[in-house]
């Protein structure tokens, strides 16, 4: 027995030796070329295996409930938002026409004035002076003129004579309408119909052009003015649909463009925009905090589903929806184009279709292929 098994082992060292002087080099080669390719196909395996996230074996776990929602089309609207003041359409700020003492002040915060009501008055003792004594002058001359005038027409004296005294009545007559000018200017007036909303003045003080005196503002046609980016100058147009939200009123009402200004600021780059407001109960008050929602855009028939439904991947952004297969229900990934979002939507562009099963609770930790039941439904 031992001499067999010694023959069979000298017999086998033998086949070996002979093997392994066989090209050595060959079998080598192919050796380390076969275990590349194992370590090729195992990395194209494991890779798969992410692709697919583990679809396979997730499959098989537990089925993951889920609530959906059928695919509808509707409209979508995108707005930008700024922040605008309420104003006046008419608002003021009234300021003496002429350097001088107040000596009068005549309307206080709140009260309602008329075009052309006098509000404050300045020292204008020197000019009633020199008016009375204009007056004095006009009163000698007239009465010149009129003897001049009276021999004149009976051919008696001279016309130098004549002419003179008209000359000299003519001329203290627009002396004097000048200095009643300029004793209306001393009174500070109200240029519109309106309501008196600050009063910078008071007696003693003094007052002069460009220094402001009394804000009127005029609220029978209120609007809201709002500085836009030059961004959206080519997207904000007279005439577009605006939202106006008044935070303080918890309220908002919707109106339209009627003004946008041709001119760029060159210190903050944007434009002037206005819009008008309808009356309402709103109790509108100057510089009243307003957001201007501009509607720049809309899209009257598109897909419209929430912005935390979207997930991204390296093929684009997808959305998870539920499809019956083999009487089951499977997490399916659904890659879509994403237009337009605002105030937690967006606008799905294409990759939709009507009909289709959003799923809309239960899809942060679904994988593609999942098993998936409906919420209420028995596994």
């Amino acid at each position: 027995m031992k001499t067999l098994i010694k023959k069979s082992l000298i017999l086998t060292a033998v086949v070996l030796f002979a093997v392994a002087c066989n090209k050595p080099a060959d079998k080598k080669a192919q050796l380390a070329d076969l275990k590349k390719q194992r370590d090729e196909l195992n990395m194209q395996i494991q890779s798969l295996e992410q692709e697919l996230g583990g679809s396979d074996s997730l499959a098989n776990k537990k089925m993951t409930t889920v609530a959906i929602t059928e695919a509808e089309k509707s409209s979508f609207d995108h707005y930008i938002e700024v922040q605008g003041k309420v104003d006046g359409e008419d608002n003021i700020a009234v300021s003496a026409q002429t350097p001088g003492l107040i000596t009068a002040v005549l309307v206080k915060e709140g009260d309602a004035v008329k075009k052309g009501e006098v509000m404050a008055l300045t020292d204008n003792s020197v000019l009633q002076q020199q008016i009375e004594n204009v007056k004095t002058q006009l009163n000698f001359a007239t009465n010149l003129y009129n003897k001049q005038k009276a021999l004149w027409d009976q051919e008696i004296g001279s016309e130098v004579q004549y002419l003179t005294a008209k000359n000299n009545k003519e001329s203290l007559e627009a002396n004097l309408a000048a200095l009643n000018d300029q004793l209306e200017m001393t009174k500070i007036k109200s240029p519109i119909n309106g309501t008196v909303e600050e009063v910078n003045l008071k007696v003693g003080q003094m007052a002069s052009p460009g220094m402001p005196a009394v804000r009127v503002v005029n609220f029978s046609s209120a609007k809201v003015v709002a500085d836009i980016s030059e961004t959206y100058a080519s997207r904000v147009k007279k005439g577009d649909k605006v939202i106006v939200f008044f935070p303080d009123f918890k309220k908002e009402i919707e109106t339209k463009i009627h003004f946008t200004s041709k001119y760029i600021n060159p210190v903050n780059r944007t434009f002037l925009t206005e819009v008008k407001l309808r009356p309402s109960d709103i109790e509108y008050r100057a510089n009243m905090l307003a957001v201007v929602k501009i509607n720049d855009y809309t899209n009257p028939s598109t897909f419209v589903i929430p912005v935390s439904l979207l997930k991204e991947s390296s093929s684009g952004k997808y959305i998870y929806t539920a499809k019956e297969e083999n009487g089951r229900l499977i997490a399916r990934r659904k890659i879509v184009e994403v237009g337009r979002t605002y105030n937690g939507m967006a606008e799905i562009i294409s990759g939709l279709e009507k009909g289709d099963k959003i799923i809309t609770t239960g899809y942060n930790n679904l994988v593609e292929g999942q098993l998936i039941k409906l919420n209420g439904t028995q596994d």
